[in-house]
């Protein structure tokens, strides 16, 4: 039988769930809570500061409970990449348009994995952009310019 250890990571991964949710549930405290039929804007900060609470908890009992593999290295590709993309897309939705915008902030996201390559990338991003306007453009019919007017349009 293996023996259990002790996660410290866990621990306070567990504690800073905790943290926040008490944080959030005591803002929440002061609106008005409402009932579940009739939620008052304080309702559902709530309930979510709740929820963040016992998973916390859940962290903590766990880091004591179960084995634990080491951590491994950082990826920090997949920071560099991933990280910004969400950026560069509220930074250029305006100018460049849904299509373009999109197009980019996926490309950038692609290249997080060492293993992607450009041509599968295209293909990628390519499919994504079109599968995302056919969805939010057509379908559902958001109302934004597919492209913008940095681009003439």
């Amino acid at each position: 039988m293996k023996s259990l250890s002790f996660s410290a990571r866990d621990l306070v991964c567990g504690i800073v769930f905790i943290l926040v949710g008490l944080v959030f549930g005591a803002q929440a405290f002061g609106l008005e809570i409402g009932t579940a039929f009739r939620m008052g804007p304080g309702y559902f900060p709530l309930v979510l500061s709740g929820i963040l609470v016992l998973l916390g908890v859940i962290v903590i009992v766990q880091s004591t409970q179960v084995e634990h593999e080491p951590m491994g290295p950082i990826a920090w590709r997949g920071i560099l990449f991933i990280l910004p993309a969400p950026i560069i897309f509220g930074l250029t939705i305006r100018g460049l348009g849904f299509v373009p915008s999109l197009f980019l902030t996926a490309m950038v996201a692609a290249f997080a994995s060492q293993r992607m390559r450009p041509g599968t990338a295209l293909l990628l991003v390519g499919g994504l952009t079109l599968f995302s306007v056919i969805v939010f453009s057509y379908a559902l019919g958001l109302p934004f310019r597919r492209f913008g007017p940095w681009l003439g349009q």
